[in-house]
């Protein structure tokens, strides 16, 4: 179940004629290698950590709805509530790649990101489809009503890792052909000071421990001092201690409050 530490955030830090919830075909899409360039130093990725957040958060949530008990009312309730959370993460993603990332790359790329804007609206019925699935499974649960559920949720998760990987290789070749990484910073900015306190304490839960380390540490030493003393707390009981020792080492810290880091 899933851990829940409200945080306190510095400010700024269906289609009609279509059943909700209905994935319609589309043509198969796979990501494309990206092109080799000269330079080996990496370019500055939008998506990387969020996207990894994100699959986590879908697997994890698939996981516990495959074994949900429908004859236990907390196992249940535990069940849909991830489920729904799960959900809200997903529309709000879609929100703010709409309003930032897809308005730059068509800036400078016409037309780059119009597939997957469209998917984007097959997206939105899904959610709200499973939204309504959920809510009919918590009225009256069934192990028949759970199981359906389940088999939708696992084709929405396919589905968003074929669509983020899209994006991780087309969608950044356009951003890295078109911007600086000073630029995509900027984007990325734009995007963080729109989240509320809320949402990020939500996404920090996932993204935390599905980083690696290195990228953990740049996340968790980015954060202003007084953001980050909770966000430790918060995500001290979602990593072993090998991952918390080096979370904690890079940020010059003790693992152990009382001893000395080395």
């Amino acid at each position: 179940m899933a851990r829940h530490v409200h945080i306190h955030w510095p400010a700024g830090a269906m289609r009609a004629g279509r059943q909700p919830g209905t994935l319609t075909a589309i043509p198969a899409i796979r990501p494309v290698p990206l092109e080799p360039t000269m330079s080996t130093q990496p370019r500055f990725d939008l998506y990387a950590h969020i996207h990894k957040a994100l699959r986590l958060f879908m697997t994890d949530t698939l996981q516990h709805l495959s074994r949900l008990d429908v004859d236990d009312p907390l196992d249940l309730a535990a069940g849909l509530a991830q489920l729904e959370a799960m959900l809200d993460a997903a529309h709000h993603h879609v929100q703010k790649e709409n309003e930032f990332v897809h308005p730059a790359i068509e800036a400078r790329r016409a037309g780059a990101s119009a597939t997957i804007e469209a998917e984007h609206v097959e997206h939105l019925d899904a959610i709200a489809g499973l939204r309504a699935e959920c809510a009919a499974l918590r009225a009256l649960p069934t192990a028949a009503a759970a199981q359906r559920l389940y088999l939708r949720v696992a084709a929405f998760v396919a589905h968003n890792f074929e669509h983020m990987g899209v994006e991780e290789s087309r969608h950044n070749q356009a951003l890295w052909a078109s911007y600086s990484d000073a630029e995509l910073h900027e984007i990325h900015g734009r995007i963080l000071a729109s989240i509320g306190p809320r949402e990020m304490t939500e996404m920090l839960r996932w993204m935390i421990p599905a980083l690696n380390p290195a990228e953990r540490l740049i996340v968790v030493g980015s954060l202003p001092p007084p953001v980050q003393a909770p966000v430790l707390a918060a995500a001290r009981p979602l990593l072993n201690e090998p991952a918390w020792a080096k979370l904690c080492r890079g940020l010059g810290q003790a693992p152990v409050e009382g001893l000395v880091a080395a």
